[in-house]
């Protein structure tokens, strides 16, 4: 299956390309918006800053063409993010708005960010052949708490939104890439989601 991956500045691109092609994914790797928007199926990588990634995505108008596309969206790590409504996350700034809800900062007695392996409650096509309680690995400071379009869900200072699907948008807090086999049958299952 034909996979489009967005090269942002901000993501660890590389590697993610990697895992899409141990998975089974035909890449295509851009940051053109045309084709962009005439891709079959889309992977918004993102890392760090929230305020960085969606100022790049609004910049090269590749913010406007995932509002706009129907094509399956697959978010991972600050690209779950990303398709928010809104990200608390130094001030507040607007999102893709693809998923409603928030992104807000982790807050309690664990250290913040959260960095390593967590346990996922999981459900839905894209946890197809992975056990619920199945560990990914995260790095994260922010993350949604009790999203309505929520698949998954992880506790860290709490429980929040691992994985969201909202129709043909899919979105993962954790690092697919680094998630051994669970997180390639992940990619797996969005690669091949009808």
């Amino acid at each position: 299956m034909n996979v489009t991956l967005i090269d942002s500045p901000v993501a660890n691109t590389a590697n993610i390309a990697r895992a899409l092609r141990a998975a089974g994914a035909e890449l295509h790797i851009t940051n053109d918006p045309g084709e962009i928007a005439s891709a079959k199926k889309l992977v918004l990588p993102g890392v760090g800053s929230f305020i960085a990634a969606m100022r790049w995505l609004e910049e090269t108008r590749i913010a406007d063409v995932l509002r706009k596309t129907t094509a399956p969206l697959l978010g991972i790590c600050v690209g779950h993010q990303l398709l928010f409504d809104v990200s608390h996350e130094m001030g507040t700034t607007r999102g893709l708005g693809l998923v409603r809800g928030a992104i807000v900062k982790f807050d309690g007695p664990l250290p913040v960010p959260q960095i390593g392996w967590n346990r996922v409650t999981c459900r839905g096509p894209l946890f197809d052949g992975v056990a619920s309680g199945s560990a990914f690995y995260f790095v994260n400071s922010y993350a949604a708490r009790g999203a309505t379009s929520e698949i998954a869900r992880a506790d860290y200072n709490g429980p929040f939104t691992a994985a969201v699907q909202s129709g043909r948008v899919f979105g993962v807090q954790f690092h697919p890439e680094k998630s051994s086999t669970a997180g390639l049958r992940v990619l797996r299952n969005f690669i091949t989601w009808k």
